[in-house]
């Protein structure tokens, strides 16, 4: 793919933006080795069935992507209630509650799963652990900002999607660097969804120092509300990792075809459409 400075790839994008009874078991704890190799599968339609060990990942809007495994199971990121014109019912959604954006009191009746990053009782973590057909989703508890300037506590999951054979992370509506325990708990990480707000979330700074830390090989932006915010974060990290602007919502990946080198990949956004 033609590479071009992160100026160039910006300019181009901005034009025409639009249970098993069995306890689950996590394999994206234990770290592992980096995996040669690129190869990304053609466009296509949201509908069509995936080879197996590939996933494919939407860019529906905000920070909500939908999540597809080889077995049929979809999962769409902090779900805002509505993800497009298409009549299709997401198996599993995540929420969070910094913002109405991220999250819905009224979710479709018809999801059979609806992971929210937030516990009932206040300040307390909430807990994730649910295997849904051949996706395993589990979550980290961290803390966001309440008003006046104080904390809080457990108000934000990073949701975790172990499919395929991938480790995919989606971070949420992140207030802080995560600390060590956190980072043990996150595990390996092959595809992160990072929030480059610039500051609503955290500001680019420690957002790049989250991302170098975590060592995804494809790093997803989201949670971009101008150009001059994205454009600041992919300037900070484009000397550690190459920057590909895509011209489609979508990417198919497996754990054999992610990139040699950490890559930022820009999708453009999406609701789903038939």
């Amino acid at each position: 793919m033609l590479r071009l400075t992160v100026a160039c790839l910006f300019a181009l994008l901005v034009q025409g933006l639009p249970a098993r009874a069995q306890v689950p078991v996590s394999h994206c704890i234990a770290i592992a080795d980096a995996t040669p190799g690129a190869q990304f599968i053609r466009k296509a339609s949201f509908r069509d069935p995936l080879p197996e060990y590939t996933v494919r990942i939407s860019y529906l809007t905000h920070s909500a992507f939908l999540i597809q495994s080889p077995g049929g199971i979809g999962a769409v990121t902090d779900y805002p209630g509505f993800i497009g014109s298409a009549d299709y019912v997401p198996d599993v959604v995540t929420m969070n509650h910094a913002h109405s954006s991220h999250f819905t009191n009224f979710p479709d009746p018809e999801i059979p799963h609806v992971l929210r990053g937030w516990s009932e009782h206040y300040g307390e973590p909430v807990s994730h652990m649910v295997e849904v057909g051949d996706m395993l989703v589990r979550n980290i508890s961290t803390d966001i900002r309440s008003g006046a300037g104080g904390v809080e506590t457990n108000g934000n999951s990073i949701f975790i999607f172990e499919v395929g054979g991938l480790c995919i992370g989606h971070l949420g509506h992140l207030h802080h660097e995560p600390n060590d325990a956190q980072y043990a708990a996150i595990g390996r990480l092959d595809v992160v969804m990072v929030p480059v707000d610039g500051g609503m979330t955290l500001d680019t700074a420690s957002m790049v120092r989250v991302v170098e830390r975590l060592k995804s090989s494809v790093v997803l932006p989201m949670h971009w509300f101008s150009g001059a915010s994205l454009t600041w974060f992919l300037n900070e990290v484009s000397s550690a990792f190459d920057v590909e602007l895509r011209e489609d919502s979508a990417i198919e990946l497996s754990l054999r075809s992610l990139p040699d080198r950490p890559t930022i990949m820009v999708l453009r956004p999406q609701p789903l459409v038939d």
